[in-house]
């Protein structure tokens, strides 16, 4: 079994036995809820990893399981993949880099199996995860999939439905982490943001080179102080990326401050 052992003493591996995997389970109802419709039982993980695929968590000294990743394994265009599915850390683990060191295990063990790119979506509201993907493990956004997983999954994180960004990293070559610097949006126009920060809801869409969206700086927070806000935010990104997306623009830069929001940056091409 590979193990991976960090400098706090956590060890990731593979999860290996049924109780390892049940906890896993109870992660992810920690995580999005009990009801949450789309979790993956532990009979499911164990098969995958039967199957070339990864269910791997980061165990505390104490043998405690703090977070797992899981994913599939398979082919596209003719290309070996793996599909990243599910990454939860505890709250008691977070801001330990736990969930950056379970990707790198995750692809690690891709590499030995020969995939060529790793695959995982996440929620373009969510800045922290927008921050983690993009500019520190450096993966590239494929595609915008309104609802992904549907417009309710019975979890209270997805309150504003499950549209999902399509992130891409490659496995066999170092990947380069996107641009970050605030200056790349001098003079960019805004087309996207909740109100009062982006044109109209019904006002044409800026057609230029680069255009920014912006997204809250905290969506947890702001569900839980200002749900119609939250909902402006997603009406109006979602038209955004439906936009531009469908015209050939991509996410060219993720831009993490200033405090009261973060902003993409699309241009046309990139």
């Amino acid at each position: 079994m590979h193990n991976v052992t960090l400098a706090d003493g956590t060890v990731i591996r593979e999860l290996a036995t049924h109780e390892e995997r049940a906890e896993a389970v109870c992660i992810q109802e920690e995580s999005w809820g009990a009801g949450f419709t789309e979790r993956i039982p532990a009979a499911m993980l164990m098969v995958a990893q039967k199957t070339g695929g990864v269910a791997a968590g980061a165990f505390a000294r104490d043998g405690r399981l703090l977070g797992f990743v899981f994913g599939v394994t398979g082919v596209r265009d003719g290309r070996p993949i793996h599909w990243s599915d599910l990454l939860a850390v505890r709250p008691e683990a977070q801001g330990r880099q736990l969930g950056r060191a379970l990707k790198h295990y995750q692809r690690d063990r891709c590499r030995a199996a020969g995939v060529e790119t790793m695959y995982w979506t996440f929620d373009p509201l969510v800045a922290r995860n927008a921050q983690l993907n993009l500019t520190r493990l450096g993966a590239t956004v494929s595609e915008f999939v309104p609802d992904m997983y549907g417009a309710r999954t019975n979890s209270p994180r997805h309150a504003l439905g499950t549209d999902r960004f399509v992130a891409a990293w490659p496995v066999r070559t170092d990947p380069t982490a996107m641009p970050s610097d605030p200056g790349l949006l001098r003079g960019i126009p805004v087309c996207a943001g909740a109100t009062g920060e982006a044109p109209p809801p019904d006002a044409p869409l800026p057609d230029a080179p680069a255009v920014a969206v912006r997204i809250p700086r905290d969506l947890d927070e702001l569900l839980g102080t200002d749900a119609r806000r939250a909902r402006e935010w997603h009406a109006s990104t979602r038209r955004a990326f439906v936009h531009y997306f469908t015209r050939g623009y991509r996410v060219t830069a993720f831009v993490p401050g200033p405090p009261d929001h973060a902003t993409y940056l699309l241009s046309h091409g990139g």
